[in-house]
């Protein structure tokens, strides 16, 4: 088990001011080109590209309201002084309230703009976007809704599964892949599809298929939906999506999946040529609830053990952790005690990412700014009030990017 992270939280002020000024100075230099992949490493600019990142789902909903949209540059502003480099957030909103896309293929312009906002802000302050095409659940419309539509149009679906499988669904999903990739945004004047501000695409954010747990449904999806994005974009890095579960295609693997299945096959569907690189998400809170906190750690390394080892070795692509946090739901949650699981993500990715440089980085769930209540789902980090919490992030932050430097000399 990791040693506990034990500094106090007057050493991490100094450590933020610190780090403050290292990364304001550089936070609006140029983004440069697109992010690539070579074998199991990230490139940038023709150097190793190593990162610290985090989550802000919420960004292009609350931009929707211009008078809430400094709520978006002030989370960008704090993550950047925070040396974070990388941002995921959804470019989807499908029905229901300030919804993106009101109806299959009929968009809010007003919406648009949102989102051409926080693609224009993240490049003010030099952070990159992972932009999510759908949502798994039904918050913010996602599978349900694509389906419902569908259903109300006529069409014959049995369930949200049919997502996966309904070529009139399907198509749906696809115009929405066409009109966010062809986006011209407002405020840039770029195509979103020439813009290396968005450093990768997302397919769906958890996929999941009740119907079929040996992730075949899930995976004969993937194969159609990735060539069709490279299909309109071969700038940019695409990967799925994917929480991380094993599936039929490597059974011993199994043992490593918090007791159950989701549908999915991490190994089959990553090693697609249209893949660019792998993700896992984790949250042993949840998965592993009522264990204590040295179980879900344990579990934490495990899982990423698994998956470091089989994206380097049998993948031969990078990894990137990119959802985890602690919640304060969690009984007996602390602020230290979420330092020490951050810290412990951390550490198993740093050294990831040192030893075998399959791991390219890490994105927190998730960073929100003051006022925001409305959003919390108990794992909303606002740096500007959790010092120590700041802190922790800023010192992965400050250790992936040194390393990343080192990497970039020993391969010039």
């Amino acid at each position: 088990m990791a040693p506990k992270y034990s500094a106090s939280i007057s050493c991490m002020i100094v450590v933020v001011l610190s780090l403050f000024f290292l990364f304001s100075e550089a936070r609006n230099a140029p983004l440069g080109g697109f992010v690539r992949t070579r074998g199991t490493q990230f490139m940038l600019d023709g150097s190793p590209f190593l990162f610290n990142g985090f989550n802000s789902y919420w960004m292009m909903h609350v931009a929707a309201d211009p008078a809430e949209r400094p709520k978006v540059s002030t989370v960008f502003r704090d993550a950047a002084a925070a040396g974070l480099t990388v941002c995921r957030t959804w470019a989807f909103a499908d029905g229901g309230y300030n919804a993106l896309q009101i109806s299959p293929g009929v968009y809010d312009e007003r919406v648009f703009q949102a989102l051409d906002f926080v693609v224009s802000e993240a490049n003010k302050y030099g952070i990159r976007l992972i932009l999510s095409f759908v949502n798994n659940f039904g918050d913010f419309g996602g599978r349900p809704q694509y389906v419902k539509w569908a259903q109300n149009a006529g069409v014959q679906v049995n369930g949200d599964d049919d997502f996966y499988t309904n070529p009139v669904v399907k198509d749906y999903y696809k115009n929405h892949i066409k009109s966010v990739v062809t986006r011209f945004n407002t405020i840039t004047r770029t195509m979103y599809k020439d813009d290396p501000t968005i450093m990768a695409w997302e397919l769906i954010n958890e996929p999941r298929c009740q119907a079929d747990y040996s992730g075949n449904t899930v995976d004969g999806w993937v194969k159609e939906m990735a060539s069709y994005v490279k299909s309109l974009d071969s700038k940019h890095l695409l990967e799925i999506g994917m929480e991380g579960f094993y599936g039929d295609s490597v059974p011993e693997r199994k043992q490593f999946n918090p007791g159950y299945q989701v549908g999915t096959d991490y190994i089959k569907s990553n090693q697609l040529q249209e893949i660019d690189f792998t993700t896992i998400h984790a949250y042993p809170d949840i998965w592993l609830s009522g264990q204590s906190d040295e179980a879900q750690i344990e579990f934490m390394q495990r899982w990423m053990m698994s998956h470091s080892t089989d994206s380097r070795t049998v993948v031969n692509k990078p990894l990137v952790f990119t959802e985890f946090g602690k919640s304060k739901k969690d009984p007996g949650f602390s602020i230290n005690g979420r330092d020490t699981y951050l810290g412990a993500v951390y550490r198993n990715i740093y050294n990831a990412a040192r030893v075998t440089g399959a791991v390219g980085g890490g994105l927190v769930w998730q960073l929100m700014a003051e006022g925001m209540e409305s959003y919390y789902d108990g794992y909303e980090i606002i740096l500007s009030q959790q010092p120590s919490t700041n802190g922790v992030i800023a010192q992965q932050s400050h250790q992936m990017s040194t390393l990343s430097r080192s990497l970039s000399k020993l391969h010039d």
